[in-house]
C-alpha cells in the first residue's frame, strides 16, 4: 500500500484487475455494436444489450486471464524492451 491514505491493491492483482477492466471495456463495445447491427437502434436493442454484454463478459474475462500471459511472452520475443 502506498502512503497518504491511498488504498491500492498489491501488485500480485495486476493480471486479474487488468483482465477485468480490459474484458469489460472490450465486451461492452463489441456486444453493443453487434446488438445494434443485429437489431437496429431502438428499445429492443437497449433491452438486449446488457444480456449480451454480461454473457460475453463471462467468457471474455477468464479467457483474458489465460491468454494475456501468453500474449505478453509472445510480444516480449518480438519487441525489444527499453
Amino acid at each position: 500500500m502506498s502512503g497518504g491514505g491511498e488504498r491500492r491493491l498489491p501488485a500480485r492483482y495486476t493480471l486479474p484487475v487488468t483482465g477485468f477492466i480490459l474484458s469489460g471495456i472490450m465486451t461492452v463495445i463489441i456486444s453493443g455494436i453487434s446488438t445494434l447491427l443485429a437489431l437496429g437502434p431502438g428499445a429492443e436493442m437497449l433491452a438486449r444489450w446488457p444480456v449480451a454484454w454480461l454473457s460475453s463478459w463471462m467468457v471474455a474475462f477468464p479467457t483474458v486471464l489465460i491468454v494475456l500471459p501468453i500474449v505478453r511472452r509472445l510480444v516480449s520475443r518480438i519487441v525489444v524492451t527499453p
